[in-house]
């Protein structure tokens, strides 16, 4: 499979861009103490989740408004210097690195709830407000906003990346409730794409053209996404299985008899132990399946029953119930530390994080084959899915200084997308193509399917300054 294995299979095919210091003299000029070129600032912005290092950017502006991102792009603009959107640092494939130098924009500043409409079910933020703001600024109108990738990751971040996440099997993804944007193009124009309207049919759909664009197209400076009523009823339960395969037929099984499950976790018996440890926390260390449901109470209670017996039917047992808020956060609490979980277990590591999702007839198929392969590496990992959707995440824990362990985990991974592919799924369900799936992109959707997202992206971007060097190559 033509795919990289790490930066430096990257590194001929980019080039690091010089940053002449009178752009950097202007930046300064224009944004004073809002731009550093303080080299700790600069390692924080030129890192993120994933394994990869690449030299730090030149400088970083802190974006407080549109305007701000607008007269930073322009600037970089006029000297061809490549623009990184940073929200968070929390990506997993690389996506903030300035692999081709340049400037980084923090819109981490720009954190405001712009508009709530209740009666429309709509809110409008800023990009930097996380997720875990946006619930508590919205809690007041008994409304939620389910997208949850487990790191409290910015709206426009998750935008950028059509992030997911748990709650995906029954909420979507960032695709189906972003409704609108704004966003700074190329040449620092600032353009509006849809509106809070649920549908419409005027012209080209840009707001999903930019929804997963990776800030390659344009800094997303303003997001408006769908809110949901909060359940009437929540209901969470854990349940443990002498094997993953019970545990996946299980999840098969509940998905196609159509129930309408809001969440439905994988955590294999290594990510268990390693969770306990981290938590302190005593779960039986088999593999395990965490649940959740939402409606009325009867409803709640209607779905319980059915999912209960269809693990018994598979050799559940061991079932936890937990009804109230913080029952049901102590257990999505050990399942969003299961990567820091992981790290810990290996002082040191890195994690090399995988998201392949196929369809979820084909989940069996997939996931026990590539834990089969992964058990026999010998490589430490961790595996925990969104399952419903079918979508599943290893983590190959690996020393960053073993070029051993790395090829080997490489190895691991590519395997792991050739098989997907095979089974009519993608290479990514959730983090994005970024520098690490650039080689498996050209595999899933083809050399024609690319040259056309090339051609967008001239069109859009002539100077190649928006985050040049990610999904593909120029």
């Amino acid at each position: 499979m033509n795919a990289p294995t790490a930066l430096s299979h990257l590194v001929p095919e980019i080039r690091q861009r010089d940053v002449p210091q009178a752009l950097i003299d202007a930046l300064k000029a224009r944004f004073a103490g809002n731009c550093s070129t303080a080299m700790a600032v600069r390692e924080q912005h030129g890192r993120d989740e994933s394994s990869f290092e690449a030299p730090p950017p030149a400088a970083v502006v802190f974006a407080e408004s549109t305007q701000d991102v607008a007269d930073a792009v322009k600037l970089a603009g006029q000297y061809e210097v490549p623009v990184i959107p940073f929200g968070v640092g929390s990506s997993l494939e690389g996506h903030l690195l300035a692999v081709q130098g340049g400037i980084s924009i923090d819109v981490g500043r720009m954190n405001k709830v712009l508009s709530i409409n209740a009666d429309d079910l709509t809110v409008t933020v800023q990009p930097g407000v996380t997720r875990k703001a946006l619930n508590e600024a919205v809690k007041s109108t008994g409304l939620f906003f389910p997208i949850d990738p487990g790191a409290d990751a910015t709206l426009g971040g998750m935008s950028a990346t059509r992030a997911s996440g748990t709650n995906a099997v029954r909420y979507g993804t960032m695709r189906e409730n972003v409704l609108a944007l704004e966003v700074v193009t190329a040449s620092g124009e600032v353009i509006r794409t849809g509106t809070r309207a649920k549908k419409s049919s005027a012209g080209y759909d840009l707001t999903r053209l930019m929804v997963g664009s990776e800030g390659t197209l344009g800094v997303i400076t303003e997001v408006t996404v769908r809110l949901y009523p909060l359940p009437e009823a929540i209901s969470a339960a854990i349940c443990s299985f002498p094997s993953i395969e019970a545990a996946v037929r299980t999840t098969i099984q509940i998905i196609q008899l159509g129930v309408p499950i809001a969440r439905v976790e994988l955590i294999d018996h290594n990510t268990v132990r390693m969770v306990n440890a981290h938590s302190k926390l005593g779960l039986r260390e088999e593999p395990m399946l965490l649940m959740e449901f939402h409606g009325s109470p009867a409803g709640v209670k209607e779905q319980a029953a059915i999912v209960q017996e269809i693990a018994t039917d598979h050799g559940g047992n061991a079932f936890e119930w937990a009804t109230t808020p913080e029952e049901r956060t102590r257990l999505w609490t050990a399942r969003h530390n299961s990567y820091f979980a992981a790290i810990q277990s290996r002082p040191g590591c890195r994690a090399i994080s995988t998201d392949t999702c196929v369809p979820i007839s084909r989940l069996a198929d997939c996931l026990l084959d590539s834990v089969a392969e992964t058990d026999a590496s010998g490589i430490p990992y961790f595996l925990v899915g969104h399952v419903g959707d079918g979508n599943f995440h290893f983590g190959y824990l690996i020393d960053p200084n073993n070029a051993q362990e790395r090829e080997t985990a490489e190895k691991l991974n590519n395997q792991l997308v050739a098989r997907a592919l095979a089974l009519e799924g993608t290479c990514t369900g959730e983090h994005g193509v970024g520098l690490h799936k650039m080689g498996f992109l050209v595999t899933e959707a083809g050399a024609g399917a690319v040259d056309m997202m090339r051609t967008i992206k001239r069109a859009l971007d002539p100077k190649n300054i928006m985050n040049p060097g990610k999904i593909f190559s120029i």
